[in-house]
């Protein structure tokens, strides 16, 4: 199995889009990626428009040679009805668009069918449901809250057994936070995890109890599974000061053998919070 981060919030983009390579086919996770329209009260920086558009431009290359596209829900850095052509003749596996959902995806999710017509060569609803291609098998969670709460909605958590290695989305749990998130990670033991950690950047509605829930399951993963890399993501690297925040999550890693990464970390570049910096990015041209 081969793993290659495409877009997240470390490589300058709001994004949780990954490519999975196995033996037996070319899975692209939630193709798709966005600019915070105000942060600070700013709009994106130049800087950001540019890295959006270099990280598309990978990404709708890395679409063609894609046989199957899953989309865990239905907010704009996880789908995209603006760019229907990547979709074309591709297996779609994606989060039910009327069940366990809330009314705004409902209109994105209803959006987003029509923008795609006939393109996709199959569109099948994935929660809850496991799907089998040669050796490799997919098998996506029952839809949980997208956060500490369903007000945001739902996604489907996504994991890719090929036989050798698992690999898990959680796409936009923000911790995990709640059992329904943990547990299914916990039941599919990851070698390889691609999390969105919590939401610190918003401490003021994430909540201090579903902080120390959150660190307690990641540390719980890290010690309970035989996880060898865990990347944190999304919306916790919104927060210049994430990495401090999540110390006692890096020291569980250390001690137990897993590399506690980003996006970027595992691709071997460095973090580049362009959203969280958007300050600094308008005050450099002061």
């Amino acid at each position: 199995m081969e793993i290659i981060p495409l877009a997240s919030e470390t490589l300058g983009v709001r994004s949780m889009a990954v490519v999975v390579k196995t033996a037996d086919c070319t899975i692209l996770v939630d193709p798709s990626i966005a600019l915070a329209p105000k942060r600070y009260g700013l709009e994106p920086h130049k800087i950001e428009f540019a890295r959006q558009k270099e990280l598309w431009n990978n990404l709708r290359e890395w679409a063609k040679k894609a046989d199957i596209m899953t989309i865990s829900h239905y907010h704009f850095d996880h789908h995209c009805p603006e760019e229907p052509g990547i979709y074309k003749n591709k297996k779609m596996l994606v989060k039910h668009p009327k069940e366990n959902i809330n009314k705004s995806q409902i209109r994105r999710s209803s959006k987003f069918k029509t923008a795609l017509g006939d393109l996709p060569e199959s569109v099948e609803f994935a929660d809850g449901r496991i799907f089998e291609f040669g050796n490799t098998t997919m098998t996506f969670s029952e839809a949980v809250p997208h956060g500490t709460n369903t007000r945001l909605g739902y996604v489907v958590q996504l994991a890719i057994d090929d036989g050798k290695t698992t690999f898990l989305h959680t796409s936009d749990v923000e911790g995990p936070s709640l059992d329904s998130q943990y547990n299914f990670i916990m039941e599919h033991e990851p070698e390889i995890l691609a999390c969105d950690g919590p939401m610190t950047y918003l401490m003021y509605r994430y909540g201090l109890k579903a902080m120390e829930k959150s660190l307690a399951n990641l540390i719980s993963i890290i010690e309970n599974t035989s996880i060898k890399t865990m990347m944190l993501e999304h919306h916790l690297t919104r927060d210049l000061k994430w990495r401090e925040k999540m110390k006692t999550v890096f020291d569980a890693g250390e001690q137990q053998g897993c590399n506690v990464t980003t996006f970027a970390g595992y691709l071997g570049k460095e973090d580049d919070l362009l959203e969280a910096r958007r300050k600094e990015l308008y005050a450099e041209e002061d």
